[in-house]
């Protein structure tokens, strides 16, 4: 055959196969193509991305891998950080007030003094921070309680365990009144409690009270007082106070006065007397002496 005779056997076979396919087949076919041609392209870049994001992530994993070598080294490493305690806790303490009163008589002036009873509220927060031990009194008194406040939160720390450094332990103390004076570290053992009581969500029982200084080791010191605050907790609804077992003897003092010349001259008559006896017949609170922190707890407690 000719060149003429392929040429027209080509043309037939293209004229059969459009007629058998016809023209949209052959068109879907070249998009399908297409299609799969922009399909590789995408498959590529993904292929480019997710190397990427290995060598990001390979990246990260040697930073970290740094850094926890670098706490190790720092001797920490390997500790969690310590949260944060949370809690509070308030508790009605007796205290005295020095009151100074101008006396006349005459051309002369003289100063008397005279102490009584009050109840402040003691309260203690425990909220994020940097460890501080914080105090605020309302209104301003004349007596600091910090050095009472950092005593109850270190042996509070001691005795649970607890990290506090990384919590602010607020103290207040409110009165009713401006008080010139107050006796301040005859609280420490009762802020001790409030700080134990924050860290251990433990209720205290608003019918007990407790007066006494504390030390480093817990003990419970003597203070002054006691019959005024045993009367101040009496009358503010208090069932229960108590007291240091180096104040169980108490100096009563009974005052007379006899006449000389138109002049009347006091005389005072001491005797020591066992202050809970005293204390629960005269005034009518029941008294429990303590010696040491182990002592309080077995009553300050709602569930005790």
């Amino acid at each position: 055959m000719g060149n003429r005779g392929i040429v027209f056997l080509l043309i037939v076979s293209l004229a059969f196969n459009i007629y058998l396919l016809g023209p949209e087949t052959i068109s879907e076919r070249l998009e399908m193509q297409g299609d799969q041609v922009s399909l590789q392209e995408t498959n590529e870049d993904l292929r480019r991305q997710l190397e990427e994001c290995n060598q990001s992530l390979e990246a990260c994993s040697l930073q970290l891998e740094f850094y926890r070598e670098q706490l190790l080294e720092s001797g920490i490493g390997g500790e969690e950080c310590p949260l944060a305690f949370l809690g509070n806790a308030t508790m009605q303490a007796p205290a005295i007030v020095q009151r100074v009163e101008l006396i006349e008589r005459g051309p002369f002036i003289r100063q008397r003094v005279t102490e009584e009873g009050a109840m402040l509220d003691i309260s203690v927060e425990m909220v994020p921070g940097r460890g501080r031990v914080l105090v605020q009194t309302v209104p301003l008194m004349g007596v600091i309680f910090q050095d009472t406040a950092n005593m109850a939160v270190s042996l509070a720390q001691e005795r649970t365990g607890a990290d506090l450094s990384q919590s602010d332990i607020i103290f207040s103390i409110t009165a009713n009144e401006e008080i010139p004076g107050v006796d301040g570290p005859s609280a420490g053992a009762l802020m001790t409690v409030l700080v134990l009581s924050s860290i251990n969500s433990t209720p205290l029982n608003p019918l007990v009270t407790v007066t006494g200084t504390i030390d480093e080791q817990g003990n419970v010191g003597a203070v002054g007082g006691i019959l005024e605050k045993a009367e101040i907790s009496e009358q503010t609804g208090k069932e229960l106070i108590l007291i240091p077992e180096e104040n169980r003897q108490l100096e009563i003092t009974s005052e007379t006065g006899r006449s000389v010349g138109g002049i009347v001259i006091s005389e005072g008559e001491s005797e020591i007397v066992d202050a809970e006896s005293y204390i629960e017949e005269e005034i009518g609170i029941e008294v429990e002496y303590v010696s040491d922190l182990d002592d309080i707890l077995q009553y300050v407690f709602v569930d005790q």
